[in-house]
């Protein structure tokens, strides 16, 4: 699916409830006593018509889909929650490629990028709020998030995986990935501001219109 086509498709659930549309296509959001993380992006993806796949290239071939969920906050306004997980990192072949090669990149050259509100862990109800296309193509931007990459490329040269520490790079930061808090494996991640970013919004953000 072309990417303007999936844009238009997503626009259409503006302000519905995801948690209702999963019900509908399938998707368990709970089993048992345990939460689904990913449930928010398989519903999307399951609208969109693809199938689930742990594929590092970029889920729809030319384009990355993400779901990022927002929270309220005091003000009335609604924020980034978490950073976003973006791929893996495979401590051998970040040392083999530069960033013009890179799984990081192929991740984040385009991307639909589609932002939910999360009310409670109970995930009773979830609007979908907006939806952005993303490119990297700011210079400024794309220069900062290969100087992140090389960053934890010469962590791995130099020290070894283990030094890699999630206090590192300015868009893009190193961290655990995984059940537990002993887990060795690591993902890039986009910091929330970077998130922001990818929104096309400001760290703040206008809370979204009711479902029907």
């Amino acid at each position: 699916m072309e990417r303007v086509e999936a844009h238009q498709q997503l626009t259409t659930l503006l302000g519905k409830d995801l948690r209702q549309l999963a019900d509908q296509l399938g998707i368990n959001v709970w089993k048992g006593e345990k939460k689904d993380k990913g449930w928010a992006g398989h519903t999307i993806e399951r609208f969109l018509g693809l199938p689930r796949n742990s594929s590092r290239s970029p889920n729809f071939g030319s384009w990355e889909l993400k779901v990022v969920p927002l929270k309220p906050t005091r003000m009335g306004l609604l924020k980034v929650k978490e950073t976003m997980a973006i791929t893996m990192i495979d401590p051998h072949e970040v040392m083999l490629k530069d960033f013009e090669d890179s799984h990081l990149l192929n991740k984040l050259r385009k991307i639909i990028a589609v932002a939910r509100v999360f009310e409670s862990q109970q995930e009773t109800r979830s609007l979908l709020h907006s939806v952005a296309m993303f490119d990297l193509d700011d210079p400024n931007i794309y220069q900062q998030v290969r100087e992140d990459y090389q960053i934890v490329r010469e962590t791995i040269q130099n020290l070894g995986f283990d030094h890699l520490s999630g206090t590192m790079g300015k868009l893009v930061q190193p961290r655990t990935k995984g059940p537990g808090h002993g887990s060795t494996s690591r993902a890039f991640y986009a910091r929330t501001s970077f998130v922001a970013h990818i929104l096309g919004k400001g760290h703040s953000i206008p809370l979204p219109i009711q479902a029907d």
